[in-house]
C-alpha cells in the first residue's frame, strides 16, 4: 500500500513495516522543514498503524541523505513578528525544532532501521543516529563535515555510538570514513555491498515482523532509556545550545562571508580543499596532509 500524500517523503505499509524515502533526489535528500514536517508525521502514523512491527528510512537516488538544504529552512525576515535566527535564542529555537521532529525515531515505540548508502553527512547522520539500527553500505561517506566552518553538531549520539576518541576524531576535523570503517567503530550495526543494502535492511524487518509490536516497544523503550539514564537526551538538548554557541565563533563568520561572496559551492571547495580525501581510515595510518 503506497501513499501519496506527501512530497519530500514517501511512505508505504507492506509486511508488516513502513518504509519511508527521502524523496528530494535531486538535492541528495538534502533536508527541507517540509521533509522534517512530513518524516514526523509519517512516523507517528507508522507508530499508531498495528499492522506496522518497525520503520525502513531511506533515500531516493544517489544518497541517504547530504545534511540539511538551507535554502529551504525559511526563517523570519527582521520586523516580520517572526523568529529571524539571528539572537541567540531565535537561533536555539530553529534547531530545537528540528531536533524534536528527529527525535520521534528515538521517542516513538516501533523500531527504525536506517538504510544508507552513497552520502550521509551532517543532518544526514542526525537522521541515521536517531533510527535504532544502522544498515550502511560499504562504501557509504558518513561524516559531518561543517563542524569544519559552520558550527557545532545540533543533534549529538555519537558518543553513544563510538566513544570519546573517534567522536573527537570526526567531529574535530569534520572528516568523514566508510560505510566500512562506521561499522568497525560501532556507527552502524553492520556494513555490506551496495547491491546487498535492501535486503539486509528488509531481512532484520522481516525477523521484527514475526514478533509482537508490543515485545517490540518493550524491548526498544528498556535500551532507550538506559542511554537517557546516561544523559543522552539531556544532551540533545545541549548540543541545540553548543550549536548557537559555536554560529558565534569567528571561523562561522568567516565561512558565511566566503559563501555569500563566492557561492556556497565554492566557498565548500576552498573549506575542504585542503584537507585532501576527508577520510578518516580505521585499519591504515592516515599520515600527514599532502601539500
Amino acid at each position: 500500500m503506497t501513499d501519496e500524500q506527501y512530497e519530500d517523503i514517501r511512505y508505504e505499509v507492506a509486511e508488516g513495516r513502513a518504509r519511508i524515502t527521502l524523496a528530494r533526489p535531486k538535492t541528495h535528500n538534502a533536508i527541507s522543514q517540509l521533509m522534517l514536517e512530513e518524516l514526523e508525521q509519517a512516523l507517528w502514523r507508522a507508530d499508531e498503524d498495528q499492522s506496522v512491527h518497525c520503520v525502513i528510512l531511506k533515500g531516493e537516488g544517489p544518497s541517504f541523505c547530504a545534511g540539511y538544504d538551507l535554502a529551504a529552512m525559511p526563517r523570519g525576515e527582521p520586523g516580520s513578528g517572526k523568529r529571524t535566527g539571528r539572537t541567540h535564542d531565535d537561533d536555539v529555537w530553529f534547531i530545537e525544532r528540528c531536533n524534536r521532529r528527529i527525535r520521534t525515531l528515538w521517542e516513538m515505540h516501533k523500531p527504525s532501521i536506517a538504510q544508507v548508502h552513497g552520502a550521509c553527512l551532517a543532518g544526514g547522520t542526525d537522521l541515521a543516529m536517531a533510527c535504532d539500527l544502522v544498515v550502511v553500505a560499504d562504501d557509504t561517506r558518513f561524516g559531518f563535515p561543517a563542524a569544519r566552518s559552520m558550527g557545532a553538531l545540533p543533534s549529538n549520539l555519537w558518543m553513544y555510538h563510538c566513544g570519546p576518541q573517534w567522536t573527537k576524531r570526526l567531529q574535530l576535523t569534520g572528516d568523514a570514513i566508510t560505510g566500512e570503517d562506521a561499522a568497525k567503530i560501532g556507527l552502524a550495526l553492520k556494513a555490506v555491498p551496495i547491491e546487498q543494502l535492501e535486503d539486509e535492511a528488509e531481512g532484520i524487518a522481516d525477523r521484527l515482523a514475526l514478533i509482537d509490536p508490543d515485545l517490540l516497544s518493550a524491548n526498544k523503550r528498556i535500551t532507550n532509556l538506559s542511554l537517557e539514564m546516561m544523559g543522552a537526551q539531556v544532551l540533545q538538548r545541549l548540543s541545540a545550545e553548543n550549536d548557537a554557541r559555536a554560529h558565534r565563533a569567528p571561523g562561522v563568520k568567516t565561512w558565511i562571508s566566503d559563501s555569500r561572496e563566492h557561492g556556497v559551492r565554492e566557498a565548500l571547495r576552498r573549506r575542504d580543499e585542503p584537507f585532501g580525501e576527508g577520510i578518516a581510515h580505521v585499519d591504515e595510518p592516515d599520515g600527514r596532509l599532502k601539500s
